[in-house]
């Protein structure tokens, strides 16, 4: 498994608006407004070619100096792995750095990750569906090793898919 990958951003750091990538349409869409006055703490996209269990396209967060843009391609390589549950079911996310940010790409390991970052993460994520009605369920960090199995499983989950 190679050590870097590129990402698409779909949101992001510090937005309220909530863009998904239309893969029929293939495009962004604004899929809604945060019902709270909550901003995503990272950038937020997924990896193409993934499936994961929820059906999507395995989400990524991405921590950058500055904010990028909806449809920027990153090359990143994965950290950690941040577990959870919403409504869909499992709903995994992969915390990777930017390998063209110098303030990040030195990073390789989720211990890396300063605690009052990886508790921001997990305060958004467990709260920011709230307003709407939604439970989210936290099961919280886990290390590179999960996250490259994850990459791993979702791959092959999308190639099933794809017939092959």
């Amino acid at each position: 498994m190679p050590e870097s990958l590129h990402c698409i951003i779909e949101i992001p750091k510090g937005s309220r608006n909530k863009y998904e990538w239309d893969h029929e349409l293939d495009a962004i869409t604004l899929d809604r407004f945060l019902f709270s006055s909550m901003v995503y703490p990272t950038d937020y996209g997924f990896i193409p070619d993934t499936l994961s269990l929820d059906g999507d396209p395995l989400d990524v967060m991405v921590c950058v100096s500055e904010a990028t843009f909806p449809g920027c391609l990153i090359r990143v390589k994965p950290i950690a792995l941040f577990r959870m549950r919403d409504d869909k079911g499992q709903d995994d996310k992969v915390l990777c750095v930017p390998l063209s940010d110098p303030n990040w790409n030195t990073l390789e390991e989720l211990d890396d990750i300063s605690i009052q970052l990886r508790d921001e993460i997990s305060y958004f994520f467990g709260r920011y569906k709230e307003p709407e009605g939604k439970v989210v369920k936290v099961d919280g960090w886990f290390p590179k090793e999960a996250a490259l199995d994850e990459i791993e499983a979702s791959r092959k989950r999308w190639q099933e898919r794809q017939g092959g």
